[in-house]
């Protein structure tokens, strides 16, 4: 049988994302069971306390196990981060530095939204590609830009690293990770029993454009402010190239090097 770890991690954000976790894999467990399977996995919650408030104390989880006791395990679910990334990383760095040994020798580890910067903080998403919560786009590029982030993506899979998008899109990654270790049948029974729809694969349609404004272009930004401050009005972007002085040409191309987006595409989202 192999082991599944749901970390639980210090100063918890998304409960939801653990119990979520917790209870399709539990279910998956019973179904082949029912089926005169084997179970799969025998399912952990471990972390580095006894127990750990979500919501300002309203709910508390306490972890089966601390992780200093678990010396192998085969697959690793990291939930979402408090979103005071430095912060987080900070509270569990032992986590961290679990979590990068479990994957040197041999476990696969998946990420839940904003968990993904754990995964990032250990080092094992450089040269790869990653999701995350939409909304955490540019702080996740500033702090880890040797990643390929992919911030549309639901879910990304490469080298036994998985990471999927914000919020409750986790649903979907946990029925494609339920296909990948029972089978089809079995992640379409746990998308019927919990009503998932499968196989989406972006989360693109649930984003709110923010743009991106980590860049170093002075007439970019006040085109970005100036868009933002008139998104009731009719904007020609000819209009808004000749108010910075810059051709229409040449403003699209600055837009699109300092934003990676064009301006029509600032505008609309």
């Amino acid at each position: 049988m192999k082991h599944l770890t749901i970390i639980v991690p210090e100063g918890g954000n998304n409960l939801s994302s653990i119990v979520g976790t917790y209870k399709i894999f539990t279910r998956a467990n019973k179904y082949w069971k029912d089926m005169s399977k084997s179970e799969v996995f025998t399912i952990q919650l471990a972390g580095i306390s006894k127990e750990v408030d979500f919501y300002d104390g309203l709910f508390t989880v306490k972890p089966h196990t601390y992780i200093s006791d678990i010396k192998k395990t085969n697959l690793v679910i990291i939930p979402s981060l408090n979103h005071n990334y430095q912060t987080a990383l900070k509270d569990n760095e032992l986590l961290i530095d679990w979590v990068e040994t479990q994957y040197k020798n041999g476990a696969e580890i998946a990420s839940i939204c904003t968990g993904a910067f754990m995964l990032a903080a250990a080092g094992l998403l450089d040269g790869k590609s990653c999701s995350t919560h939409w909304a955490a786009a540019d702080s996740f590029r500033c702090m880890y830009p040797k990643v390929k982030l992919q911030p549309d993506k639901l879910i990304t899979d490469e080298n036994g690293i998985y990471t999927n998008g914000g919020a409750y899109s986790f649903l979907n990654l946990i029925i494609y990770l339920v296909e990948k270790y029972y089978d089809r049948q079995t992640a379409i029974f746990c998308s019927k029993v919990f009503q998932i729809e499968m196989d989406r694969n972006s989360q693109s349609t649930f984003a709110i454009f923010t743009g991106q404004k980590l860049h170093e272009d002075e007439v970019v930004k006040q085109a970005q402010a100036y868009i933002e401050s008139n998104m009731a009005e009719k904007i020609s972007m000819e209009d808004l190239s000749s108010k910075f002085a810059v051709g229409r040409r040449n403003f699209d191309r600055r837009f699109i090097k300092a934003t990676g987006n064009t301006p029509v595409e600032f505008r609309n989202g």
